[in-house]
């Protein structure tokens, strides 16, 4: 029996950024806790205002390094420290390096969740992707969430949620509503939530609401 590692996708995710994404930068993959994480956050796709997609970056290529918005959210649902939240607000986005990055995924890690994209093909900007392209990156992001094994995945907008869970999702009418998938013949928690940056930042206190519900409801102590 052949053990995949999350490094075994890399090679087709970067296949499939010269199909879909910009041919200048380079597929972002995921971070912070592999192994049984409390959590899986599941975004759309990356652009290039994460500095590691930079062929010229040697670090890690996680999500969301040198932007700022998306760890208010974080933060805001504790699971962020305060010191290494005021140097992601204190330092511009450009100045991130390869050490500074590692230490804001060791901080990710040091909480349990992990940090993903449905699809990892990096865009220059963040023009909507249509469904096909997403469908693609599907059974990809099936063997990344077996390979994990989180608790809990929460699915950011109804583009993302409706193509992973294969039914059309309104968010608005299914917050704190659990959905369960079978992923090789597995059951797995899944949530859907309002998308919390670029144009859904307006919704980012419903989803830091609901993320909260969802800790709360899915925690050890219940």
């Amino acid at each position: 029996m052949i053990i995949l590692k999350l490094e075994d996708l890399e090679k087709e995710y970067d296949k499939l950024q010269l199909k879909y994404g910009d041919k200048s930068l380079d597929s972002i993959y995921n971070g912070g806790c592999s192994l049984n994480p409390d959590i899986c956050f599941v975004f759309m796709n990356p652009t290039k205002k994460n500095i590691a997609a930079s062929k010229e970056w040697k670090g890690i290529k996680s999500p969301w390094i040198g932007t700022k918005n998306i760890w208010d959210l974080f933060y805001r649902v504790n699971l962020l420290n305060e010191n290494i939240y005021r140097k992601i607000k204190d330092i511009k986005g450009i100045n991130w390096n390869e050490s500074f990055a590692k230490e804001v995924y060791a901080n990710v890690k040091k909480h349990k969740y992990f940090i993903t994209n449905l699809a990892k093909c990096t865009q220059t900007d963040a023009r909507p992707l249509p469904d096909k392209v997403y469908k693609e990156y599907l059974s990809l992001f099936e063997k990344e969430i077996e390979i994990i094994d989180p608790k809990v995945i929460v699915l950011f907008g109804n583009q993302v949620s409706s193509i992973v869970l294969d039914k059309t999702i309104s968010v608005s009418k299914c917050r704190k509503k659990l959905f369960l998938k079978e992923i090789n013949k597995k059951q797995y928690k899944f949530y859907s939530v309002f998308y919390p940056v670029g144009n859904g930042i307006f919704n980012i206190d419903k989803s830091i609401e609901d993320i909260k519900w969802i800790i709360d409801n899915n925690s050890k102590r219940k």
